[in-house]
């Protein structure tokens, strides 16, 4: 179990290597470029909308208030940083799931050399398809989720209440970033996790290691495409084959 564990574990990080990939690049690119545009455009709009209101309330304070301009202005910026840090990945989530199907496709078609996969479609087709696929997921997290919850109210059961929460949570990225290659093969998202859950180690251990990178500065933000590439590769080389032996 360990074993397959850290197996798992290993195709996640093992797609940190593959990001500057010639043939993968450009699935890589274009989302996070659409994802930095979106944020530094919100950013410069809330900066606007904060120097504004600060030079505002500063014109009628009296003036030994002036102090309150330097030392609002590093607790927005840190602010921000938050935001960004908290919510790249989430974000980048949505407006990437077109671009993932396709990363994933071209990753299993001609990197890994996997075996022949159904044509995916035009891009359009996947931005519109994209989002329902996204809300069924989301729905399945919050069923989940509130149970999940309640464990931490419950005396004696609370102390294990973050070990469950950890485990859903890398079973929950699991499923997000196998869905892009199962997905390109046919595989409905409720056949998806039956599948996976008769393989529950190794795809666990792909779930936390995602989820440990989504909590490291920097790394956060290429963790999308680095998990689609490293659920790719793990669905070709481990668990296809063993599926198809099943």
């Amino acid at each position: 179990m360990v074993n397959e564990f850290s197996r798992g574990a290993s195709y996640a990080l093992g797609g940190l290597g593959q990001l500057t990939n010639p043939l993968l690049r450009p699935f890589v690119i274009i989302p996070l470029l659409i994802n930095f545009l979106l944020f530094a455009v919100v950013i410069w709009g809330a900066k606007e909308l904060f120097a504004a209101w600060l030079d505002s309330m500063l014109s009628w304070l009296p003036d030994w208030l002036g102090f309150l301009d330097w030392l609002l202005w590093p607790i927005f910026i840190v602010t921000a940083l938050l935001m960004v840090f908290y919510t790249f990945t989430v974000v980048a989530n949505l407006l990437g799931s077109p671009f993932n199907g396709l990363l994933s496709e071209k990753a299993e078609r001609e990197v890994f050399r996997g075996a022949e996969l159904p044509h995916t479609g035009p891009l359009w087709k996947e931005v519109l398809r994209a989002p329902w696929i996204e809300i069924r997921k989301l729905l399945y997290v919050v069923l989940w989720a509130i149970p999940l919850l309640l464990l931490f109210l419950i005396p004696g059961v609370n102390a294990f209440a973050p070990l469950c929460w950890w485990a859903f949570g890398a079973w929950i990225l699991a499923l997000q970033y196998m869905d892009y290659p199962l997905s390109n093969h046919g595989i409905s998202l409720s056949r998806q996790r039956t599948l996976l859950a008769r393989h529950r180690p190794v795809v666990l251990g792909f779930g936390s290691a995602v989820l440990l990178m989504t909590l490291v500065p920097i790394v956060n933000f290429v963790v999308m495409p680095a998990a689609v590439i490293g659920a790719t590769r793990m669905w070709s080389e481990l668990l296809r084959p063993r599926i198809d032996a099943e």
